[in-house]
C-alpha cells in the first residue's frame, strides 16, 4: 500500500502541471489494484452540476475514477467571485476548516488511498485561512510539488514555496519537474537532483515538455474573442495548432499542420480561403489544412467560401474585434485538460506512466 493514505498535489504556481501530474497519478495507483478517491479541497472556478456547484476539475476525475459528485466530498470549498470579502467581513461564519475535515473522513473510509489536487501555487487561499499548505495538514496529506523545469529558478521556486509546507509541518513526498525541453532533462535531472539531495527531498521523475498539451479548443477560442460560432458549431472541439493571418499564409505553414486557426478579416476571408485553395493544389496538400476559421469585423462571405467552410466542416467565429485584437486574446487563453480534451488525458497518463517513479511513494505492506 501507499505510503500515506493521502497525497496532495501542489505546484510552484499557476499553469505548472498539477492536473496533468493528478490525472497520471490517479491513473497509475489505479492499475496497480488501489481503490483511489480524489478530492479538490479549494476551488476558485466552479460549473453548476444539477444545481450543485462544484470545482471544474472534479468533473474530470469522477469520469476518470467513475464516482457520483458529492460536493461536500469531492469540492468542499469553493472561493468563488466575493469570497474574499464575505470572509474577511464575516471570518467566522463558516468553518472551512470543518468542512475539509468532513471530507478527508469520508474519502479515506472508502478508499485506499486518496489524492487532492492543490490550487494555483502553495499561498492560494491563505485569505480564509486556507492555503494550499495548512489544508494539506487538515486532509493529513504528504505532498507531490510540480515545479517546472529550469535549473536555478527551477531552485528558487521549490524553495520558496516548500517553505510554506514545512512551517506546516507537512512532509514532502517528492518532486515532479513539468515541462523539461527534452534535450536540457539530463543536465536538469544532474543539478536539481544535487539541491534535492540536499534537502532529503526525492526527485520523483522529470516530464518533457509536451506542446500538444498547449492547444486551446475552438470553442475556447469563441470565448476569448467574444466570438459566436455560425458554421459547424458541432466541431467547436477541434484543437487549434497554431494561428495564421489572413494577410500571412505562406505554404510552410499550411504543410506543418492540418490543424491551423485562420484568423481573418471578414472582408478578405474570400480571398484568404483561395489562396489556402492554390498553394494546397499546387503543393498536393491533400487534406484542408485548417480546424477552424475567426472572421473579424464586417463584411460578407461569398458562395465559394461558404463552400468551402461546409466541405471541411470548419467552425467560423464571427467577432466584433480587429485581427489584431482577436489575435492578442487567443495568445493568452488559458489552457487546461477537460473532458473535451480526450486525446489530452490519455496522453497526461502516458507521461506520468513512462517518466515518474512511484516507488518512493508506494510501501510493500497492507495498510
Amino acid at each position: 500500500m501507499p505510503k500515506f493514505r493521502n497525497i496532495y498535489v501542489a505546484a510552484t504556481s499557476q499553469h505548472v502541471g498539477k492536473t496533468t501530474s493528478t490525472l497520471g497519478l490517479v491513473s497509475a495507483f489505479m492499475s496497480r489494484g488501489f481503490k483511489v478517491g480524489y478530492c479538490k479541497p479549494v476551488g476558485q472556478k466552479f460549473l453548476n452540476v444539477q444545481n450543485l456547484r462544484v470545482d471544474k476539475d472534479t468533473i474530470l476525475f469522477a469520469d476518470l475514477i467513475g464516482f457520483d459528485i458529492v460536493p461536500e466530498i469531492h469540492s468542499p470549498v469553493i472561493l468563488g467571485p466575493g469570497a474574499t470579502e464575505r470572509y474577511l467581513d464575516n471570518p467566522h461564519r463558516v468553518n472551512l476548516e470543518a468542512w475539509l475535515k468532513n471530507a478527508e473522513e469520508a474519502l479515506s473510509i472508502e478508499n485506499d488511498i486518496v489524492i487532492y489536487e492543490g490550487t494555483g501555487h502553495p499561498g492560494v487561499g491563505s485569505v480564509a485561512g486556507v492555503s494550499n499548505a495548512h489544508v494539506a495538514k487538515i486532509m493529513n496529506a504528504g505532498v507531490i510539488m510540480v515545479v517546472e523545469g529550469g535549473i536555478g529558478s527551477t531552485i528558487d521556486m521549490l524553495n520558496m514555496t516548500t517553505a510554506l509546507f514545512r512551517e506546516e509541518g507537512v512532509p514532502i513526498i517528492g518532486v515532479i519537474i513539468n515541462k523539461v525541453i527534452p534535450e536540457k532533462i539530463e543536465k536538469i535531472r544532474h543539478y536539481v537532483g544535487k539541491w534535492l539531495d540536499r534537502q532529503g527531498l526525492p526527485l520523483l521523475g522529470l516530464i518533457p515538455y509536451e506542446k500538444t498539451l498547449a492547444y486551446p479548443l475552438i470553442k475556447s477560442v469563441a470565448d476569448a474573442v467574444r466570438g459566436v460560432v455560425t458554421y459547424n458549431a458541432d466541431q467547436i472541439d477541434n484543437k487549434v495548432e497554431n494561428i495564421i493571418a489572413g494577410s500571412l499564409i505562406e505554404l510552410d505553414e499550411l504543410k506543418s499542420s492540418h490543424d491551423l486557426l485562420l484568423v481573418v478579416a471578414t472582408k478578405s476571408i474570400n480571398e484568404a480561403i483561395r489562396k489556402i485553395e492554390f498553394i494546397a493544389k499546387n503543393h498536393s496538400i491533400e487534406n484542408c489544412p485548417l480546424s477552424g476559421i475567426v472572421a473579424t469585423g464586417e463584411g460578407t462571405m461569398d458562395t465559394h467560401t461558404i463552400r468551402y467552410i461546409e466541405k471541411h466542416k470548419l467552425p467560423l467565429i464571427r467577432t466584433d474585434l480587429d485581427t489584431y485584437g482577436a489575435v492578442l486574446h487567443i495568445s493568452r487563453i488559458e489552457v487546461k485538460i477537460n473532458r473535451s480534451t480526450p486525446w489530452k488525458i490519455r496522453m497526461a497518463i502516458d507521461l506520468i506512466d513512462k517518466n515518474i517513479d512511484l516507488n518512493p511513494v508506494i510501501g510493500s505492506s497492507r495498510l
